[in-house]
């Protein structure tokens, strides 16, 4: 997959795009690494604003990829320095979002690997399954593990969300190394038969 544009970035609700086309939603905390994911997977440097500082992403960014279905890169969560009615003002954009909007086909959850999920993962996880919303977890910056600390980690997720399958909706991801790009691009190929 190379083709992707960026669209547009809702602040509101009433400024979602009004497409019929599936998206396919990035979430998890600040700073885990969904702007760069967008800009490697798709091979472009500089498509989705990434910095080293966390809360970067304000809205919901929406890029159209292979002109057939929504990238969705939402806010992060849980980065604590950003003034609170903004947190709250973004929680709520992105909780209405979630229970308003239909076409929603898939979320990516991504959970850096070098740590245990947090309080705010479960709740995220518990979320999406409340909503009955498909999601994929990706154990992200596996790059950044020894093989003890990987295995560790993914004994780890599996621990706090049983119900994963690794390898059917829990994989490993590395935007360095390109480690599970593949994975991800036959679950996107399945969903829109790109």
């Amino acid at each position: 997959m190379k083709q992707i544009e960026f669209i547009k970035s809702v602040y509101k609700i009433k400024d979602l795009p009004k497409s019929k086309l599936q998206h396919v939603i990035l979430c998890g905390r600040s700073n885990v690494g969904k702007s760069t994911f967008i800009n490697k997977f798709f091979g472009k440097k500089k498509i989705a604003l990434t910095s080293s500082a966390p809360g970067k992403t304000r809205s919901l960014n929406f890029y159209l990829a292979e002109k057939k279905f929504y990238v969705v890169d939402l806010p992060g969560f849980g980065y604590a320095k950003t003034a609170k009615v903004e947190r709250e003002a973004w929680q709520r954009l992105i909780e209405d979002y979630l229970k308003i909007d239909k076409n929603i086909s898939l979320a990516f959850h991504f959970i850096d690997s070098r740590h245990k999920p947090t309080k705010l993962d479960i709740l995220l996880n518990g979320y999406l399954r409340e909503l009955e919303i498909p999601y994929i977890i990706l154990m992200n910056k596996v790059d950044k593990l020894s093989q003890s600390e990987f295995a560790a980690s993914k004994k780890n997720i599996s621990q706090v969300f049983p119900e994963l399958l690794f390898g059917e909706n829990f994989f490993p991801y590395s935007s360095v190394t390109g480690k599970g790009k593949s994975d991800v691009e036959n679950i996107l190929n399945k969903l829109f038969l790109v």
